[in-house]
């Protein structure tokens, strides 16, 4: 290859691979599968390395891979946050461990390890205390991410036994794959675009600008490297034996997430037992990852300029098989949300046959150019539901293009698709099977009104013999109706209509939640009816009210009034009123007032009563509770292991400190 050519190539892979990692690092899109994007930078290498003439010093080789946003503070890293040098050959695997073998004398044993699928992160204790959470970045300053990475529970915020003053620890933040599904079905149940993997969405959650929604999704985090200066420690493994001792979450040995090894047969077998077991692991791994145990070995071998030499990833290819479209079809959710799926010949995948998957909305067809019976890649990787990534167009057997249906599917209403929305919707929403059966179904649920006695197929069954259009109608049933259902005998009907009674006694913050407000989930759904008290309060409440809720955005606010500025809604509304439900918070008579006017911070553990007794004591003899210490505070009820940042605190502002005996007589002496 010419030097002219070998330019032209260089550009043309260095500006791709910078847009490929800016939509990876910052806008948590996963656009090629890692694959193709490390075959990219493997071919920009060799040819860097083939013209070292024409290497551009910041040439994305040259770099870890991220950027940061100017979303959080940038931190400088104490000790740079460098990559792993990552491969996909065996082979490879087997040069690396002969070559440190050379270059390093004496006994190697090996720390094998998975290599999670999340996001990389380096935690700073003094003195025992978390102090700074700061993200990978660009290796050489990340974010500062503190307030987010001190709601993952597993993460200590105060250490235990005999722990190095100040140290870094390092590891990754990830979604649990039973948490990913979880939130994925409520955002469908939303009408909401669901996330595409665990790992997008785990970054995406971390630099959240509420902590609350970090909280309240559920991340998780393995920590597993100790860095710091005279750390009493020999080697890799036994610092992350140590790091349980501190109190935290390590990889689990007694699982074989973690070993330690010392031959190249044994480094294999680590290799290939993850390469088949990964898919029962209740998270994502891409691969796993081989370290010099010693330190002082560790020290010997050194790093080239972005990767230590002394540690190197296996990365699996990600699960990819080509089949053929056979049809697009076309599902209608609750909310008049149209997702189109692709219906596949069957393939195995990951080990389960595949015969759907999903196509996500009309951007993503034309983005695939897909046409009829095409022959197509299908990939699951870090995906719940597989996805069509690719098309093989030397297989290409129609010039006929799949193109988006422009009327539903269910009622053959025009589809509107909202400026700025990706999804189209079905505007039929009280003569559209799907949507009228989808609201009920979530209506009668557990986590809404969780009325016994009636499913899926019972809704069915009502809606076609036109017993009931809303969930409202429910209320109107009788015994006589409901029993000439098929297959129900009278002991089924009359447990039915008993469940529809009682669900008459569930509080507001359910009802408002099963009416199904669009994005009003059901955390939103107990924040706005904690605000409003009432229906009618929200019904009437303002635009500015509305965003100065706690956690209520734009999107919801304007959600939320344009519900009702429906007058169907309203007449729906009035009808639950009408069969007896609660459309207001009952106001629990206090105990007493002896607390009225005060606001309490209640932090630590204590030795009479639970946190939540204690709240509970507080509220219902007329006290407040803080979130959090300020100005505002009255009190702060303070028991064991209470950060002595949070003391510090109240101890600046002149608040008093008491324990949970000062505060049970302060509410026995009124």
């Amino acid at each position: 290859m010419n030097p002219e050519i070998a330019q032209e190539k260089i550009q043309k892979l260095a500006n791709e691979i910078r847009k490929l990692n800016h939509a990876y690092y910052v806008d948590n899109k996963s656009i090629v599968a890692d694959f193709e994007f490390d075959s990219m930078l493997k071919e920009l290498q060799d040819l860097e390395q083939e013209f070292p003439e024409l290497s551009d010093p910041n040439s994305p080789t040259k770099r870890v891979g991220g950027d940061i946003t100017k979303k959080f503070k940038s931190v400088v890293h104490r000790f740079p946050m460098l990559s792993l040098s990552n491969t996909y050959s065996e082979e490879e695997i087997v040069e690396w461990e002969t070559r440190i073998k050379k270059l390093a004398e004496g006994t190697n044993d090996y720390v094998c390890e998975l290599k999670y699928d999340g996001v990389a992160i380096g935690i700073r204790y003094e003195n025992g205390q978390l102090t700074q959470a700061v993200t990978r970045g660009d290796g050489t300053k990340g974010e500062d991410v503190s307030t987010n990475v001190k709601t993952i529970r597993t993460v200590p915020l105060q250490l235990n036994g005999d722990f190095p003053q100040d140290f870094e620890i390092r590891g990754e933040i990830f979604f649990p794959l039973e948490n990913f599904i979880k939130m994925n079905e409520a955002r469908l149940e939303l009408g909401e675009p669901v996330f595409a993997n665990p790992r997008n969405s785990a970054s995406g959650t971390l630099k959240s600008q509420d902590s609350k929604v970090v909280a309240d999704r559920g991340l998780d985090c393995l920590l597993y490297g100790v860095y710091g200066a005279d750390l009493p420690l020999e080697g890799h493994y036994e610092s992350v034996l140590k790091a349980k001792e501190w109190g935290f979450k390590i990889p689990s040995a007694e699982h074989n997430y973690i070993t330690k090894v010392n031959s190249i047969d044994e480094i294999m077998d680590f290799i290939h037992y993850w390469d088949k077991k990964r898919s029962e692991l209740p998270f994502e791994i891409d691969g796993v990852v081989i370290k010099v145990n010693d330190y002082n070995m560790q020290n010997e071998l050194g790093f080239t300029a972005k990767s230590p030499r002394w540690a190197i990833a296996y990365k699996f290819k990600t699960e990819r098989v080509s089949t053929e479209l056979e049809t697009v079809t076309y599902q209608v959710g609750r909310t008049g949300a149209i997702t189109p799926v692709a219906n596949l010949t069957a393939v195995n995948l990951g080990g389960t046959v595949v015969k759907r998957a999903s196509l996500h909305n009309a951007d993503q067809i034309a983005k695939l150019d897909l046409h009829q019976n095409d022959t197509v890649f299908v990939e699951k990787g870090g995906e719940i539901i597989p996805k069509i990534v690719g098309v093989d167009l030397k297989l290409r057997k129609s010039d006929e293009k799949v193109r988006f249906l422009q009327n539903c599917p269910e009622c053959d209403t025009p589809l509107i698709r909202k400026e700025g929305e990706a999804q189209h919707f079905c505007p039929n929403e009280l003569g559209c099977p799907p949507q009228i059966k989808g609201r009920i179904e979530h209506f009668i649920g557990r986590r809404a009104m969780d009325i016994e006695g009636i499913g899926a197929e019972t809704v069915d069954a009502l809606v076609n013999l036109g017993l009931i259009q809303t969930a409202a109608d429910l209320y109107s049933l009788t015994f006589d109706e409901v029993v000439k259902l098929e297959r129900m005998a009278d002991k089924s009907a009359d447990n039915l209509i008993k469940g529809i009674e009682k669900s008459k006694e569930n509080p507001f913050e359910k009802v408002l939640f099963g009416i199904g407000i669009r994005y009003a989930g059901e955390t939103v759904a107990k924040k706005l009816a904690k605000r409003f008290k009432s229906m009618e309060n929200l019904s009437k409440a303002t635009y500015d009210e509305l965003v100065n809720t706690d956690e209520i955005g734009e999107v919801i606010a304007i959600s939320v009034q344009n519900f009702f500025l429906e007058e169907k809604n309203v007449a729906f509304v009035n009808q639950l009123k009408e069969a007896g439900l609660k459309l207001e918070i009952e106001e629990k008579e206090l105990a007493s007032a002896a607390l009225e006017g005060k606001i309490f911070v209640v932090s630590g553990v204590f030795q009479k009563f639970s946190r939540n007794e204690l709240k509970a004591t507080i509220e219902s003899n007329g006290g407040k509770i803080g979130s959090s210490i300020s100005k505002k505070t009255t009190f702060v009820v303070a028991g064991e292991n209470m950060g002595p940042a949070k003391l510090q605190k109240a101890s600046d502002l002149g608040i008093e400190i008491i324990d949970e005996d000062s505060l049970i007589k302060m509410v026995e002496n009124g």
